[in-house]
């Protein structure tokens, strides 16, 4: 099991880490750092898990991992940003855990719109994101980040799409390592958005897409839409030129044809 002073170690950031909560099993850490958030704790703060029981990724999802072999962590933000463009913020964590990864392993990610990081291809990481809003402010964000590091075998439905950090490399990966190189590329983006606005991730992201100019498929409330990804717009959003128009998402499913 993690312990906060292990993980702290050698941890080179200001913030971002000075408070870590670490359980064995726990329902969802964003649960946890959400009530921890409505109760004043400190941006920065940490919750870490070996395993979850009610693990979610995005659109009700649940998000299974091994206990023991991944990272699943929360962290608590209150950005200094309109709330209008809160889509932007996934896009600064996508880039900074990509990051750090490659700084660790040696990979290359991917960044898939809106939250989810690939390896040839296949999910390796997804992000999670929930606030509280009011008068037009955000209260705070939490951010939830679940990396596959060393787990090897995955549920039948998932193998031909998910993949970890082992099975690229064919390395063990230090997970405590690779929290904190996680955790201060986080706060380094983080920082940078706040002091110079959080548009500025958008030409880091992009090139660390393939989507551009791809023929993709995007369920919302239902409906599907299909078109060409031409680009993203200073507020975050996917733009998809379709039949008849281009069209702008903040929010969906997205799935890549012909692939």
């Amino acid at each position: 099991m993690y312990t906060a002073e292990a993980l702290r170690k050698g941890l080179r950031t200001s913030r971002f880490g000075s408070k870590i909560y670490t359980f064995d099993t726990i329902d969802s850490t964003n649960n946890c750092a959400r009530a921890l958030a409505g109760c004043w704790a400190d941006e920065g703060t940490v919750i870490i898990a070996e395993q979850q029981t009610a693990g979610r990724g995005r659109l009700g999802r649940s998000w299974l991992a091994n206990p023991n072999e991944n990272l699943t962590f929360s962290i608590i933000l209150r950005p200094k940003m309109a709330p209008e463009a809160i889509n932007l913020l996934p896009l600064s964590v996508s880039v900074a855990v990509a990051l750090a990864v490659e700084q660790v392993t040696g990979l290359r990610l991917e960044c898939k719109w809106p939250n989810d990081l690939l390896v040839n291809n296949k999910k390796v990481a997804g992000i999670l994101l929930e606030g509280s809003f009011s008068k037009n402010t955000i209260d705070w964000i939490v951010i939830g980040i679940g990396i596959n590091v060393n787990q090897t075998v995955f549920p039948t439905d998932l193998t031909p799409k998910a993949t970890s950090l082992k099975l690229a490399t064919n390395k063990d990966i230090d997970r405590t390592v690779l929290f904190r190189s996680v955790l201060e590329s986080l706060e380094r983006y983080y920082r940078s958005g706040n002091d110079s606005g959080f548009q500025s991730i958008l030409p880091d992201w992009i090139a660390r897409t393939t989507m551009i100019d791809k023929t993709i498929s995007v369920m919302e409330n239902g409906t599907v839409v299909s078109g060409t990804v031409k680009g993203l717009s200073r507020d975050g959003g996917l733009i998809l030129r379709t039949e008849h128009s281009d069209r702008t998402f903040f929010a969906g499913d997205v799935t890549i044809l012909g692939t």
